[in-house]
């Protein structure tokens, strides 16, 4: 599965509040060996978020966190988005959603608050725990979440643990190594394509080193490619330290 984040909030991209979502969802897929495919900040811009929301739909491993754009105001357009994107059918009212809100708010659901209720077709609600004002799912792929992390991040957590709780076992091996990673490039090439390969070169005091990372769910593997760069560094007689 590819998971992916979408942060949609104008006042997060112009400095007016901070982010709270993607520390938050890193650290929940984590729990369970998971870990984010993309992430996205966006503007409250109709254009955009739907390119969005196509590029992930596109992706049939994909598994979307959305957070913000379901409340009842002007620029709260991700209900009618998300319902063209991934229904291609319009809004329809869910009435058990209707109820919570006219149980809450009486006369004051309408004109404007009985709109949050007005979801996606098939939409399965998600259960906010702090007012009852729900978010909402779509295939159990897709999830939409208020912007308030009190709100959204209970929902998340809730689904993740549901849903993507069978946690995924990664091995990772990582060496510091007294070099450029230029000298490690003709190794890095042997490396098969299931090996998650990190290199982060470093600079200190004009010296040049390099830490390499290799991860997969396939620990030999992992060991096997690791090899070829320990064995190829101990020929050289260049200087590591595993980490």
């Amino acid at each position: 599965m590819n998971f992916y984040g979408c942060i949609i909030g104008s006042e997060i991209l112009n400095g007016r509040r901070e982010d709270k979502h993607f520390e938050f969802l890193k650290n929940e897929l984590q729990k369970y060996g998971h870990e984010l495919f993309a992430s996205f900040i966006i503007k409250d811009d109709e254009n955009l978020i739907k390119k969005i929301y196509k590029l992930i739909k596109d992706d049939e491993s994909g598994v979307m966190f959305s957070f913000g754009g379901i409340g009842a105001t002007p620029d709260d357009l991700t209900r009618a988005i998300a319902a063209e994107v991934f229904t291609s059918k319009p809004l329809e009212r869910h009435k058990i959603f209707e109820q919570d809100i006219i149980d809450r708010f009486g006369s004051d659901a309408y004109p404007h608050r009985i709109h949050m209720s007005d979801l996606p077709q098939n939409s399965k609600l998600l259960l906010n725990p702090i007012n009852n004002m729900s978010g909402f799912s779509l295939e159990d792929r897709y999830f939409f979440t208020p912007g308030f992390p009190q709100m959204s991040h209970p929902m998340i957590s809730a689904v993740i643990e549901k849903l993507f709780s069978n946690s995924v076992q990664k091995y990772r091996l990582t060496l510091l190594a007294q070099t450029s990673e230029n000298t490690l490039i003709n190794i890095m090439e042997q490396v098969s394509p299931d090996i998650e390969l990190s290199s982060l070169p470093m600079l200190k005091d004009a010296k040049a080193s390099v830490e390499i990372s290799l991860q997969s769910t396939d620990k030999l593997n992992v060991e096997k490619y690791f090899k070829l760069f320990t064995d190829y560094l101990d020929a050289s007689n260049i200087t590591y330290n595993l980490i």
